[in-house]
C-alpha cells in the first residue's frame, strides 16, 4: 500500500441506505470539479482558504488560527451546529481532515458487522481516484464480503488507460446524467457532459453501472428529453434509474430564485413517458 496517500474527507455517514444496495457506509470526500446550480452540499466543493469568517460565528468557539494562519478545527467540543458552513462564501467547510486509508479502515471496522459495503461520494471523490484504487484493495483485504461503491459526476473519462485499476477494483458505479444537451449541461455546472454521456455506455458495456440519476429542474432542462435518452441505453437492462425531484434544501440562497421545483404530476409523467423501455427499476 502507498502509505503516503491521503485524501480530504468532509464527513462520514455511518449507515445510510440511499447510496447502493443494502446498509452502507457512506464516505464524503471534500472538492468538486463541478458547479451545479443545485448543489444540495455546496459545502464540499471548494477547500478552505482559511479566510475567518467562520471563526465568529462558532458557539463553541472551536475553531481558531494556527501559528501559520491557517482555519484548524477542535472536533471534541464542536457541536455540529454547521454555522460555520453556512456562512463560508467560498463552498467550503473548515472541518476537513486530510486521512490516510488507515484511519478510514478503523471507521469502517467499527460499523462493519452492520453494513454491506461502502460508498464514495463528494464533492467529487474520482478526483481522489489513486487514494479510492489503495482504499478499496484494502478494504477487500481486510473485509472481503464488503462491496465497494462509487457516486460519481461522471467528469473523468473512466475508459481512460490510467483509470484501469481503480475501475477494476471497484465494484459498481452510481452516475449523474445531469443534462442531456451540450449547452444545458455547460449552464448547469460550467462543465461539458462528453464524458459522463461517454461514462454511461462505457460503464455499462463492462457491466459497473449499478443506477443512474437525474434531477429533474424544469425551467433548466428539457426534462422529457433527458430521460428519454437515459432510458434508451438503459433499456432491456437491470441498471436503475432514479429521477430526483429538485428540492432547495441546502441550496446556496442565491441560485433559489431561478430554479424551479417541479410537480409531482411532472415527475409522475416522466416516470410513465418510460415505462416502455423495458427498464428493471424506474424509482421516483
Amino acid at each position: 500500500m502507498e502509505s503516503n496517500l491521503t485524501a480530504p474527507l468532509n464527513k462520514i455517514i455511518k449507515f445510510s441506505n440511499v447510496d447502493g444496495p443494502g446498509n452502507r457506509m457512506s464516505i464524503f470526500f471534500q472538492g468538486c470539479n463541478f458547479n451545479c446550480l443545485y448543489c444540495h452540499n455546496p459545502e464540499t466543493i471548494s477547500m478552505c482558504i482559511s479566510c475567518g469568517a467562520c471563526l465568529n460565528v462558532c458557539p463553541t468557539k472551536s475553531l481558531s488560527f494556527d501559528e501559520n494562519g491557517l482555519v484548524i478545527w477542535n472536533k471534541e467540543t464542536c457541536v455540529n451546529c454547521d454555522l460555520c458552513i453556512k456562512f463560508c462564501k467560498n463552498s467550503s467547510s473548515p472541518k476537513i481532515e486530510l486521512v490516510d486509508v488507515q484511519y478510514l479502515l478503523k471507521e469502517i471496522k467499527r460499523v462493519k458487522p452492520f453494513i454491506k459495503g461502502i460508498t464514495v461520494s463528494g464533492g467529487e471523490c474520482t478526483l481522489q481516484y489513486k487514494f479510492l484504487t489503495e482504499l478499496f484493495k484494502e478494504v477487500k483485504s481486510n473485509f472481503p464480503d464488503l462491496t465497494c461503491f462509487v457516486d460519481t459526476n461522471g467528469s473523468l473519462d473512466l475508459s481512460e488507460k490510467k483509470y484501469e485499476k481503480f475501475v477494476e477494483i471497484t465494484d459498481a458505479f452510481m452516475l449523474d446524467i445531469k443534462a442531456w444537451k451540450k449547452e444545458e449541461h455547460l449552464n448547469l455546472v460550467a462543465f461539458e457532459n462528453t464524458n459522463p454521456l461517454k461514462n454511461i455506455e462505457f460503464l455499462k458495456e463492462i457491466g459497473k453501472l449499478y443506477e443512474v440519476r437525474s434531477v429533474i429542474v424544469p425551467n433548466l432542462l428539457d426534462c422529457k428529453n433527458l430521460v428519454k435518452n437515459v432510458a434508451t441505453i438503459l433499456s432491456g437492462t437491470d441498471i436503475r434509474y432514479k429521477i430526483i425531484k429538485y428540492r432547495p434544501i441546502g441550496v446556496r440562497e442565491k441560485n433559489i430564485n431561478n430554479l424551479v421545483v417541479p410537480s409531482d404530476e411532472f415527475i409522475e409523467t416522466l416516470k410513465n413517458s418510460i415505462v416502455d423501455f423495458k427498464i428493471n427499476s424506474i424509482t421516483i
